[in-house]
C-alpha cells in the first residue's frame, strides 16, 4: 500500500528526493482552480506558517534564466536576486518559457528535479526554519524536508532575495 501511495504523488521533484536519499515529507490538498495565490493556499491548507512555505520563482537574469526560493509571506526582490548571481538586471521570466523550461506548470514549479539545472538561489530566511514546505512539481502537492538539503539539491546559494 505505502508503494501505491508513493507513486501516486511520483514527480519528477520526489523522484530525485528519493534518488537523492534525502528525508522529506509530503502533503498534498485539494487544490482551487479559483485561487488568487497558490503559495497562501498551500499554507493554509498545509497548516503551517506563510514564512515556512517558499515559492518558485523563475526570472531572467541578464539573459539567463534563474530560479528564486522565497518565502509566500513575501515576494521577490528583483535587484536583491540579480545581485546575488551577480548580474545586473533581472525581470520576471515569461510564464511559458518558465513552464517549457522546467518541466512544470505555473502554481506547481519545483526548485528539484527541473528539466535543466538553473542557477538557484534560495532566500536566506529559510536558514533559520528547521524544514520548509516547496512545491512538489504539481499544484496541491508540497514536499517539505531541511532547507540544507534544499540548498544542496539545487546546488543553490543562500542570499536576501524576499522583500516582506
Amino acid at each position: 500500500m505505502a508503494k501505491k501511495s508513493r507513486k501516486s504523488v511520483g514527480t519528477p521533484a520526489t523522484v530525485a528526493l528519493t534518488a537523492a536519499g534525502v528525508a522529506f515529507t509530503t502533503h498534498s490538498y485539494a487544490h482551487d482552480p479559483a485561487t488568487a495565490s497558490y503559495g497562501e493556499e498551500a499554507a493554509e491548507a498545509l497548516g503551517v506558517a506563510p514564512e515556512q512555505v517558499f515559492k518558485t520563482l523563475l526570472a531572467d537574469v541578464d539573459g539567463t534564466l534563474t530560479v528564486a526560493v522565497v518565502p509566500v509571506s513575501g515576494s521577490l526582490d528583483l535587484k536583491a536576486l540579480a545581485a546575488a548571481v551577480g548580474g545586473k538586471r533581472a525581470a520576471m521570466a515569461d510564464p511559458a518559457v518558465a513552464e517549457r523550461t522546467t518541466g512544470y506548470v505555473v502554481g506547481g514549479i519545483s526548485p528539484l528535479g527541473q528539466r535543466k539545472r538553473l542557477p538557484t538561489v534560495v532566500d536566506a530566511s529559510a536558514e533559520d526554519r528547521p524544514t520548509v514546505c516547496v512545491s512538489a512539481g504539481r499544484r496541491g502537492l508540497e514536499v517539505e524536508l531541511s532547507p540544507q538539503d534544499l540548498v544542496a539539491l539545487t546546488g543553490a546559494r543562500l542570499a536576501p532575495i524576499a522583500r516582506s
